[in-house]
């Protein structure tokens, strides 16, 4: 061990129990797992779609199924990732472009993600009761 070099020492990574979770952190996880929700969604809904193809008793039970409880919460959930998911994928394509990059834009673009996925969520499901 003639020629042995001395260790550099370099600085570590910071792990994630030291940084403050940022708003537009926990939006970029909400956002990977709100694509991971809508994969489950659209099985539901292809469920939903191969029953009303394959018979009036398939698609009762697939109609009775969603229509519960349990299901009607599945279907919010549901609604809410899908707004979720696209408002953060507008909000991507707007810092695509270059704008709201700033401080102050970054934090009202991302604030409105949250915001606007449950307004958005109740809008809907309201309507649909008043128009049911």
């Amino acid at each position: 061990m003639a020629d042995s070099k001395p260790r550099i020492e370099r600085p570590l990574s910071p792990h994630l129990q030291i940084f403050r979770p940022l708003p537009n952190m926990v939006m970029s996880i909400l956002h990977r797992i709100t694509g991971a929700a809508l994969y489950v969604g659209t099985l539901i809904l292809a469920a939903w779609l191969i029953a009303g193809a394959t018979s009036p008793d398939a698609f009762a039970t697939v109609e009775w199924a969603l229509g519960s409880f349990l299901g009607r919460l599945v279907l919010f959930g549901y609604t809410w990732a899908l707004f979720h998911h696209m408002i953060g994928g507008v909000r991507h394509l707007i810092w695509d472009t270059g704008h709201g990059m700033g401080a102050i834009g970054r934090e009202q673009l991302t604030w409105l993600t949250p915001i606007g996925s449950v307004a958005l969520t109740l809008l809907v499901w309201i309507a649909a009761y008043v128009i049911r």
